[in-house]
């Protein structure tokens, strides 16, 4: 027994540490927000593009807040906190870099142009842009402050034709909402919207829409509560990944 004693003390020891033993358990990746102010027309390439960066970047929730860029310029430059803004045209851009709300220099991303959103079937028989000049025909266009307001200016200043529109929305998704629900004929959108939207309203190109082109320009927010987290997802929509989406809805390379 005495010849044993150590061989089963030493068994019992390590049958004790074994049953005391436990697995490393993983740490959780700390959970942090990004807040992204984006135009409107990026809701349905953004909302996809923050999906993959989330799955990108565990523990990070992508929060976005798409509103017209020149609110959200607005709001910027009252105090709001974002980690990154994305503008509809390099104008609203220009305001956020003056009013000193970003950081470093902005990058062109895309370019989109205009297109007009009419009802399935289009049943007024809309062929161009002069048509929206016609007597009988509702129109809503964007207001003149907003990206896709000031692209339709241009297009009316170059090509001579002057609209009478119903109402100047505040961003490109109310236009597109007054198409699809039949308060009004015909809308100035994005060709973006319009093919997003597909089954739901039918688009309708015309030439005169490369006359205003719009730049998509991206920057970190100064003072971004995510600042490094602002720069990956500015880096990953600058991408050939990034471009690679939004070209699928009929964004253009810059």
């Amino acid at each position: 027994m005495r010849r044993l004693a150590p061989a089963l003390l030493a068994l019992a020891l390590a049958a004790t540490a074994c049953g005391s033993s436990e697995q490393p358990v993983a740490a959780k990746a700390e959970a942090r927000t990004l807040t992204v102010f984006a135009a409107a027309s990026l809701t349905e390439s953004f909302g996809k593009l923050g999906k993959q960066f989330e799955a990108r970047n565990s523990g990070v929730t992508v929060k976005f807040s798409f509103e017209g860029s020149s609110a959200l310029v607005q709001k910027l430059t009252q105090g709001a906190k974002a980690d990154v803004f994305a503008s509809a045209d390099q104008a609203n851009m220009d305001k956020a870099a003056k009013g000193e709300v970003i950081d470093g220099q902005p990058s062109v991303f895309a370019t989109n142009r205009l297109a007009i959103a009419v009802g399935k079937g289009n049943p007024k028989g809309t062929k161009g842009f002069a048509d929206l000049a016609k007597d009988g025909l509702t129109v809503v266009v964007c207001a003149p402050q907003v990206p896709c307001g000031s692209a339709a200016k241009k297009v009316q200043q170059s090509s001579g034709v002057t609209l009478k529109p119903a109402s100047e929305e505040q961003d490109v998704k109310s236009v597109l909402a007054k198409v699809q629900s039949g308060d009004a004929d015909a809308g100035l959108v994005y060709v973006t919207d319009a093919t997003s939207a597909a089954g739901k309203v039918d688009k309708v190109d015309f030439p005169e829409s490369a006359g205003a082109i719009n730049d998509y320009p991206i920057a970190v927010v100064k003072d971004a509560p995510e600042a490094r987290l602002a720069g990956l997802f500015r880096d990953f929509v600058l991408s050939a990944e990034g471009k690679k989406e939004l070209a699928k809805v009929g964004f253009g390379a810059p």
